[in-house]
């Protein structure tokens, strides 16, 4: 399935940003290059989540196990164009579905293992899918019996790591090599010939507003995105990356899966986040890049100790992103831990900016602040500069904004982005010339005119009296108070002034509880306007995140409605 007009195709191959080469094209070069280089390890405690044994695998060694599994889904009858949902964790078999995938030419829809009957459902309505790919037993539950129950009986279901339940089909991985393995999938790319520019995945929107929707992407599309993570992570033939990150969306798949094989690195996997395991697979595993969510890393910045206890000598950079970053954590990182901190924005439609020590050396810049790549006149370079454009226009408009410090929603083009959601008209996706609505505010920096600042969601800013108030702002803030391990804002309903502000606290290990009274004071003291300060608390013992760790403000909102008065301040 193509998505992407022969103009297009045509300009971004002539530009050089779009070639020719697949998935498997850049697994069969790594292979030739180093066969023996470890190419994917699993977590040490998958046994406990998905059963199976603990896989690690040479880049010889995957390469067969892809062969090998697209021959199990051609012998299901899974061929060019059919779609394949798969729902696993992050375990090896997920990678070789990668792989094996585009080697018979399918495409795969990767689902959160979150996703629930419901969820499944629309993306099998959506697409309807040859097949779903899952597991026999995921910790205590059963999602292939589970999925047989509820999904059409045309829907083929697949389960890897036990025995398959009465109508699935079990698929194994299996390293081992196989010539007539070989040849049947030689044979069948001589007969259906792979194309770079044909849909590979259709991944999902998080679903924030309504229904998820389905987000087409080449292989020209990913390979252009794992360019501008290269490029900002500095991966390097042979670096050991650690994947905390369900590989199921850009965080995982463009910052890990992509630029793993395209540099010829270890990916090592990870996922659900478990700090202890997660700090002990850097040391063990000689981790040089990683990415860690912002709210861990501001524990570990306020935990000298724990991270002292641990050797990260290899480590060089970690990434971050999904929320503004502390200042002070970067400090903390960059001078006592002398460890990179690189502040990723991205998103499944193709956004690709990032803030590093080279394009913002101050912590207080990095933090909250991205360059403007594409922009005329602007001091950077590198791949993303040229290959990236970057502006904002009024939100009800297509009127650029040029003005610093007035707030707008960020457009975005270039060689990362998908042409349109999957079954949608579209319309309102794309500006009249072509560039993407990403529907995030943003503003040029008033002391820094060379960066923007993200202020939020065009739907999110909290309008209290016609004062208009961005909730990361202040959740920025509140990340910093010591009596909180996370925080966020939302807004709540007020007659006299529309909206008002509710604090949505997760208390810090060992601390008192903050009251509002203390968030309040903690704001005024970092000189906030008074007009900006919470009229609510509440207290949850975490914060609603989607599978990226993006925080679901609507879903705060939700719990503030239905908290009890005595829950709230």
């Amino acid at each position: 399935m193509l998505t992407s007009s022969p103009d297009r195709i045509e300009q971004l191959t002539r530009d050089g940003w779009w070639g020719h080469l697949t998935l498997h094209d850049y697994l069969w070069q790594r292979t030739a290059e180093h066969p023996d280089l470890l190419a994917v390890a699993d977590q040490p405690d998958r046994v406990a989540l998905a059963g199976g044994e603990v896989v690690r695998l040479s880049y010889q060694e995957l390469n067969e196990a892809a062969f090998n599994l697209a021959c199990q889904l051609m012998d299901q009858k899974i061929g060019p164009g059919d779609v394949v949902l798969v729902q696993l964790p992050n375990i090896s078999e997920l990678v070789v579905m990668y792989f094996a995938t585009s080697l018979v030419g399918a495409i795969i829809s990767p689902l959160p293992v979150q996703y629930g009957e419901h969820e499944i459902k629309v993306a099998s309505d959506t697409l309807s899918p040859k097949a779903l790919v899952t597991l026999s037993r995921l910790k205590d539950t059963e999602p292939a019996r589970a999925a047989r129950d509820f999904l059409a009986a045309d829907i083929n279901v697949f389960a890897f790591a036990g025995a398959a339940p009465e109508g699935a089909t079990e698929l194994k991985i299996d390293s081992a090599e196989n010539l007539a393995n070989h040849n049947r999938v030689q044979n069948h790319l001589e007969r259906y010939p792979a194309d770079a520019n044909a849909t590979l995945t259709i991944c999902w929107t998080s679903g924030t507003t309504g229904d998820p929707k389905g987000v087409p992407r080449s292989h020209n599309m990913w390979f252009a995105t794992a360019q501008n993570s290269s490029e900002a992570a500095q991966y390097r033939q042979g670096d050991r990356v650690l994947n905390p990150f369900p590989l199921v969306n850009m965080a995982a798949l463009g910052g890990f899966l992509f630029p793993f094989v395209l540099n010829g690195c270890s990916l090592v996997l990870h996922h659900p986040f478990d700090p202890p395991v997660f700090l002990k697979q850097m040391q063990d595993e000689m981790i040089t890049f990683t990415i860690v969510p912002p709210a861990v890393l501001n524990q570990l910045a306020k935990a000298e100790d724990m991270w002292k206890a641990f050797d990260f000598r290899a480590l060089r950079r970690i990434g971050s992103g999904s929320a503004p970053l502390a200042p002070w954590m970067i400090e903390v990182f960059d001078h006592k831990y002398g460890k990179q901190i690189v502040n990723f924005y991205g998103s499944n439609e193709g956004i690709a900016l990032f803030s590093t020590p080279e394009t913002s050396e101050q912590p207080e810049v990095r933090a909250s602040m991205f360059p403007r790549m594409g922009c005329d006149d602007m001091p950077w370079s590198g791949v993303t500069h040229e290959m990236v454009g970057t502006r904002v226009v009024k939100v009800d408009s297509e009127e650029e904004i040029t003005t610093p410090g007035e707030p707008g929603e960020l457009l975005f083009y270039g060689a990362t982005v998908f042409d349109g959601y999957y079954g949608h008209s579209n319309e309102d996706v794309f500006t009249s010339d072509g560039w993407f609505r990403t529907g995030d505010l943003v503003e040029i920096c008033e002391e820094a005119p060379n960066y923007y600042r993200i202020v939020g969601r065009c739907k999110d800013i909290i309008n209290r009296g016609g004062m208009k108030i961005s909730p990361t702002e202040l959740d920025i803030l509140l990340d910093g108070m010591p009596q909180v391990a996370e925080a966020a804002v939302c807004a709540y309903r007020d007659d006299d002034l529309g909206e008002r502000v509710c604090a949505c606290v997760v208390p810090a290990e060992g601390q008192d509880e903050p009251t509002l009274s203390m968030i309040t004071d903690y704001l005024l003291g970092k000189g906030i306007a008074k007009f900006k300060l919470p009229e609510k608390r509440l207290v949850l013992d975490s914060l609603p995140r989607n599978p990226v760790g993006k925080v679901q403000r609507h879903m705060l909102e939700q719990r503030l409605l239905e908290s009890l008065s005595e829950s709230t301040d």
